[in-house]
C-alpha cells in the first residue's frame, strides 16, 4: 500500500549550470578584453595672448580633410614626421602649431599628434580652426 504525503515534493535546484554559465562568461570577457594601456594625451591649459608666447620661427601644420601641409607645402604624414624629426634633432625647442580645418575628425588630429610625438616634438600648440 502506498501512502501519499500531504506536502508537495520539492525538487532541489542545482547550482552547477549557473556556475558553468558564470565561468563561461568570465572566460569570454577575459579573452575579449584588451590588456593594453590606454595612451592619454597630456594637454595643458591654453595660453592666452597676453602670455607672449613667441610664434616667430614656429612651424605651422595645417590639417585638411584631403591631407596636410607644413608651412604651405603639401605632404603626407610620413614625410611630415621625417622633416619634424630632422628639425627637432637640430633645434630641440622647435615649436609646432597644429591647425585642423573644419570637418577634420578628432581621430585624424590624434594620429598626427602621435606622429609628431614619435618624432620627439615636445612643443605642440593646437590652434582653433
Amino acid at each position: 500500500m502506498r501512502f501519499e504525503s500531504s506536502t508537495p515534493h520539492r525538487r532541489l535546484i542545482s547550482l552547477t549550470p549557473l556556475v558553468d554559465v558564470v565561468f563561461i562568461l568570465l572566460v569570454f570577457f577575459m579573452l575579449a578584453s584588451t590588456l593594453d594601456k590606454w595612451h592619454a594625451l597630456e594637454l595643458d591649459a591654453p595660453a592666452s595672448a597676453a602670455d607672449g608666447t613667441p610664434l616667430v620661427g614656429s612651424w605651422l601644420v595645417r590639417l585638411r580633410g584631403d591631407g596636410l601641409d607644413l608651412n604651405g607645402e603639401a605632404m603626407d604624414a610620413g614625410e611630415l614626421a621625417q622633416r619634424v624629426a630632422a628639425r627637432i634633432a637640430e633645434y630641440p625647442d622647435q615649436r609646432i602649431l597644429l591647425q585642423p580645418a573644419q570637418g577634420v575628425s578628432l581621430q585624424q588630429l590624434v594620429d598626427i599628434i602621435d606622429r609628431l610625438r614619435d618624432a620627439e616634438a615636445a612643443h605642440l600648440t593646437l590652434l582653433q580652426p
